[in-house]
Protein backbone atom coordinates (compact mmCIF):
# COMPACT_ATOMS: atom_id res chain seq x y z
CA UNK A 1 0.00 0.00 0.00
CA UNK A 2 1.66 3.49 -0.88
CA UNK A 3 -0.14 6.11 1.02
CA UNK A 4 1.53 9.30 0.20
CA UNK A 5 1.21 10.85 3.20
CA UNK A 6 2.06 14.65 4.18
CA UNK A 7 1.77 14.97 7.64
CA UNK A 8 0.73 12.77 11.12
CA UNK A 9 -1.07 15.19 13.45
CA UNK A 10 -1.71 13.50 16.59
CA UNK A 11 -4.76 15.25 19.35
CA UNK A 12 -3.69 15.44 22.81
CA UNK A 13 -6.12 16.68 25.61
CA UNK A 14 -5.51 19.51 28.08
CA UNK A 15 -6.34 19.35 32.06
CA UNK A 16 -5.98 23.31 31.75
CA UNK A 17 -6.48 24.52 28.14
CA UNK A 18 -5.33 27.69 29.03
CA UNK A 19 -2.44 26.38 30.75
CA UNK A 20 -1.23 24.24 28.08
CA UNK A 21 -1.83 26.58 25.06
CA UNK A 22 0.44 29.10 26.98
CA UNK A 23 3.39 25.76 27.84
CA UNK A 24 3.19 25.07 24.11
CA UNK A 25 3.92 28.41 22.99
CA UNK A 26 6.53 28.76 25.32
CA UNK A 27 8.30 25.15 23.79
CA UNK A 28 8.49 27.51 20.29
CA UNK A 29 5.29 26.17 18.55
CA UNK A 30 3.20 28.75 16.92
CA UNK A 31 -1.01 28.31 17.94
CA UNK A 32 -3.45 28.69 15.46
CA UNK A 33 -6.49 28.60 16.88
CA UNK A 34 -9.43 26.44 15.14
CA UNK A 35 -12.11 26.77 17.74
CA UNK A 36 -12.58 28.31 21.09
CA UNK A 37 -11.10 24.90 22.60
CA UNK A 38 -9.56 23.48 19.76
CA UNK A 39 -6.10 24.72 18.49
CA UNK A 40 -3.44 23.18 15.74
CA UNK A 41 0.89 23.80 17.27
CA UNK A 42 3.09 23.65 14.41
CA UNK A 43 6.55 23.52 14.27
CA UNK A 44 7.97 23.57 10.35
CA UNK A 45 6.18 21.14 8.74
CA UNK A 46 4.81 19.07 12.50
CA UNK A 47 1.82 19.86 13.82
CA UNK A 48 -0.19 18.47 16.45
CA UNK A 49 -3.67 19.47 17.74
CA UNK A 50 -4.70 20.17 21.39
CA UNK A 51 -8.12 20.00 22.76
CA UNK A 52 -10.01 21.47 25.87
CA UNK A 53 -10.73 17.79 26.61
CA UNK A 54 -9.07 15.98 29.81
CA UNK A 55 -9.23 12.19 30.73
CA UNK A 56 -6.49 11.59 33.07
CA UNK A 57 -5.67 7.70 31.92
CA UNK A 58 -5.50 8.89 28.18
CA UNK A 59 -3.29 12.16 29.16
CA UNK A 60 -0.72 10.31 31.48
CA UNK A 61 -0.29 7.31 29.09
CA UNK A 62 0.15 9.53 25.73
CA UNK A 63 3.64 9.58 24.37
CA UNK A 64 4.81 11.55 21.45
CA UNK A 65 8.52 11.45 20.24
CA UNK A 66 10.02 14.46 18.31
CA UNK A 67 13.08 13.70 16.92
CA UNK A 68 15.99 16.80 16.87
CA UNK A 69 19.43 17.06 15.47
CA UNK A 70 20.94 17.96 18.94
CA UNK A 71 19.46 16.48 22.44
CA UNK A 72 21.75 17.91 24.61
CA UNK A 73 21.47 21.08 22.78
CA UNK A 74 17.50 20.48 22.70
CA UNK A 75 17.88 19.64 26.98
CA UNK A 76 19.91 22.90 28.11
CA UNK A 77 17.00 25.12 25.85
CA UNK A 78 14.37 23.18 27.53
CA UNK A 79 16.40 24.37 30.87
CA UNK A 80 16.41 27.58 30.15
CA UNK A 81 12.61 28.24 29.68
CA UNK A 82 12.16 27.08 33.16
CA UNK A 83 9.30 25.26 32.20
CA UNK A 84 9.39 23.35 35.55
CA UNK A 85 9.47 26.45 37.71
CA UNK A 86 6.75 28.09 35.52
CA UNK A 87 4.51 24.96 34.98
CA UNK A 88 5.29 22.55 37.77
CA UNK A 89 6.30 19.67 35.20
CA UNK A 90 8.89 17.23 35.26
CA UNK A 91 12.05 17.57 32.42
CA UNK A 92 14.32 14.43 32.28
CA UNK A 93 18.32 14.99 31.39
CA UNK A 94 19.63 13.45 27.95
CA UNK A 95 20.32 9.50 28.92
CA UNK A 96 22.87 8.32 25.95
CA UNK A 97 21.53 4.96 24.37
CA UNK A 98 22.39 1.68 22.17
CA UNK A 99 19.86 3.30 19.72
CA UNK A 100 20.61 6.89 20.00
CA UNK A 101 20.11 9.89 22.98
CA UNK A 102 16.63 11.07 24.52
CA UNK A 103 15.59 13.76 27.34
CA UNK A 104 11.67 13.74 28.81
CA UNK A 105 9.26 16.46 29.39
CA UNK A 106 5.74 16.09 30.49
CA UNK A 107 3.52 18.16 29.82
CA UNK A 108 0.64 20.04 32.14
CA UNK A 109 -1.57 17.72 31.86
CA UNK A 110 1.20 14.33 31.78
CA UNK A 111 1.21 13.85 28.29
CA UNK A 112 5.21 12.64 28.10
CA UNK A 113 7.45 14.04 25.52
CA UNK A 114 10.32 12.59 24.11
CA UNK A 115 12.96 15.13 22.58
CA UNK A 116 15.43 12.59 20.51
CA UNK A 117 17.88 11.60 18.03
CA UNK A 118 18.20 8.30 16.41
CA UNK A 119 22.32 7.05 15.81
CA UNK A 120 23.18 6.82 12.56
Amino acid sequence: MNHKAKSIRPFIGSKDFEISRSFYRDLGFEETILENNFSVFKTGELAFYLQDYYEKSWNENTMIFLEVEDVDYYYNQLLALNLTEKYGVKLTPTRHLDWGSECFLHDPSGVLWHFGKFKG
